[in-house]
């Protein structure tokens, strides 16, 4: 799986039209417009309104503003599926789908996570502005509708949710960023400095569907031919990044690409494409959706929450999570890997929560009686709801690495020593077993007996445990590490280790033992030399101890009795993460074959995780 693609194809299946399937057709009739913004650009907008519409039996608009095409184009060609789901497709609204600025068949310039501006004049524009155009031209030019407009979208178009929530239309009630793009360095390019490789050489051939300024409802991108379905082996062999600007990959001609090279630091360039500062002034009802095993915009989910709820105290504002990657709430959810969950967990969220959210805000049916955080607690498999996220019952406990491979909760050792290990560039430590050309799906709760039997991995385990341990929320990292080199990536992942009794059951792939089996809960590292800032990298001292602290995201998940829990530290996770030098350099995308070299990387005792425990 590659960065958004899931949610890319997503889209276009349950817009492709399917023969036989005329739901869509027979309820509702097609609509293209080319709707003026303020500045006289005209935005391409497909709206499907049902054909039992009146000015007696009124409907509600409900919207996504996409860069992945509203297609199929043409009034005569309609999609298999309309909206987020078939509950809300099959309850009537009308819905709206639009190609934002710069894409498809609209008019303008594209930009990236376009920036938010704070101080706009009369012409100028951002997706907020364009949002509120959109609204306005809606409310006024199809007939019978009810007034209100509702807004969702996953993944880029999360992004697009979130920026029109700050537009400001009194119209619009209700938005719905669901696995929401919101710091594109920390999300989806650089995660503290670590750059997703896989998730974005592969993307951009897709994604860049034109840089002409011409409107178009043709795609343009075209696929690598890698040669291989190996992923390790091509990203190996590829080298350092630099090599990706030859000419039979990118040759210096995607501005995407070569943006996110250009710019390995968090400056300006990715400040400005941060909508998490400007999510303020928010008046009305925000529903933030996202998955534990999102390995897209995990950051996105609980930031962007937590973002609204700081900056807009007293709107309804609530967070929904489960057990799915990167907009699995569309699909089944039943299970992921080997992972069961014990229940369609997207078909319940889709009727019982998305459904129930639009049709009171939207329709004024039902009532309001939401939680505030509605959250499926794996290893248990049960949905809980909570007050407040994290929860406020949660109490703060410490996983203490104790060199020689113990894990102590909340009693530091009293300790000099350390552990070691030699990374090499060369010999990376691969994210997972499965042969891929990108990123697995099922990498998340993956198996990690394979990264333990490593010399270059470190794994600290915990006793037996004798009762449930729930963690709720984020994980804080605070590593004690010293290197031979003057950089060093670090990854840490938290892992679930099952009994030796552990039974397989129906979906556990062939080949595989539950017994002991090491699930992967949560994992993210970070590029040492941004330990002190992420806009200043500084070198590390060879045979320094240094603290090298950063988050993992929240989890909710429940460690059963007889289970243990244990944390394992790594410096490469390839091709994942692209490969450290272990040497500083200053734009590590301009490092050559030479300034790559082994070194000896060492944590020390006070090496911790801080989580919170529900008791």
């Amino acid at each position: 799986m590659i960065r958004l693609i899931i949610c890319f194809l997503t889209i276009y299946s349950a817009m492709a039209q399917t023969p036989g399937n005329n739901f869509v057709k027979d309820n509702y009739t097609k609509f293209e417009y080319q709707i003026p913004m303020r500045d006289g650009v005209k935005l391409f907008t497909a709206v499907y309104v049902p054909k039992d519409a009146a000015p007696e039996r009124k409907y509600p608009f409900i919207m996504q503003r996409t860069p992945y095409s509203c297609r199929p184009y043409g009034a005569g060609n309609y999609p298999q599926r309309l909206g987020p789901s078939s509950f809300i497709m099959q309850d009537k609204f009308i819905v709206v789908y639009q190609d934002v600025r710069g894409r498809w068949m609209s008019e303008g310039t594209f930009t990236e996570m376009t920036p938010q501006k704070e101080n706009k004049g009369p012409s100028d524009t951002d997706e907020s502005t364009d949002t509120y155009d959109t609204i306005d031209w809606l409310l006024k030019n199809v007939a019978n509708n009810n007034g209100k407009v509702g807004q969702w979208g996953i993944s880029y178009p999360g992004f697009y949710a979130s920026a029109g929530a700050l537009s400001g239309h009194p119209a619009l009630v209700a938005s719905s960023p669901q696995a929401p793009i919101a710091d594109l360095w920390r999300d989806d390019s650089y995660h503290n400095g670590l750059f997703m490789l896989p998730h974005n050489f592969n993307f951009y051939p897709f994604f860049t569907n034109r840089t002409d300024g011409q409107p178009t409802s043709v795609p343009s991108s075209k696929a690598f031919n890698f040669g291989t379905e190996d992923g390790y082996d091509f990203f190996l062999k590829l080298g350092p990044l630099k090599n990706t600007q030859k000419p039979q990959w990118y040759g210096g001609k995607d501005p995407y690409w070569n943006g996110n090279l250009a710019h390995p630091n968090y400056d300006d360039f990715w400040k400005d494409r941060n909508i998490l500062p400007h999510l303020k002034g928010i008046r009305h009802a925000v529903m933030t959706v996202g998955g534990w095993y999102d390995a897209e915009d995990l950051h996105g989910i609980y930031k962007t929450y937590e973002a609204i709820e700081k900056q807009n105290p007293g709107i309804f504002n609530i967070l929904v999570a489960g057990p799915w990657t990167h907009g699995g709430w569309n699909g089944g959810g039943e299970s992921l890997g080997n992972i069961n969950f014990g229940a369609k967990t997207g078909a319940y969220y889709q009727e019982n929560t998305e459904l129930r959210f639009f049709r009171y805000f939207l329709k004024g049916e039902g009532d309001a009686n939401f939680p505030e955080a509605q959250m499926f607690e794996t290893g248990t498999n049960q949905w809980k709801s909570y007050d407040t996220w994290p929860p406020a019952s949660a109490v703060k406990k410490n996983l203490f690495l104790v060199p020689g491979g113990d894990l102590m909760v909340d009693k530091e050792p009293n300790t000099t020593s350390s552990d070691s290990y030699v990374s090499d560039p060369k010999k990376p430590v691969p994210f997972t077993q499965t042969i891929s050309i990108g990123m697995n799906a099922d990498y998340m709760v993956e198996d990690q007996r394979f990264a333990a039997r490593r010399p270059d991995v470190l794994t600290y385990e915990g006793e037996v445990l004798d009762t449930n341990v729930t963690i709720a929320g984020n994980i804080k990292v605070s590593l004690k590490v010293s290197t031979t080199g003057t950089d060093a990536d670090f990854m840490v992942k938290l892992i679930d280790i099952y009994p030796n009794d552990a039974k397989n059951d129906t979906g556990t792939a062939k080949g595989t033992k539950m017994s002991n089996f090491y699930q992967l809960v949560r994992h993210d590292g970070i590029r040492g030399k941004f330990r002190k800032d992420r806009s200043k990298p500084v070198p590390f001292v060879s045979g320094k101890v240094e603290e090298v602290a950063f988050e993992l995201m929240d989890v909710l998940h429940t460690f059963q009795k007889g289970h243990k829990i244990a944390v394992q530290v790594q410096s490469t996770m390839f091709p994942l993460f692209d490969i450290n030098p272990q040497k500083f350099v200053p734009n590590i995308n301009e490092a050559s074959e030479k300034d790559f070299q082994k070194a000896t990387i060492r944590v020390h005792g006070g090496s911790k995780l801080s989580v919170n425990v529900l008791e």
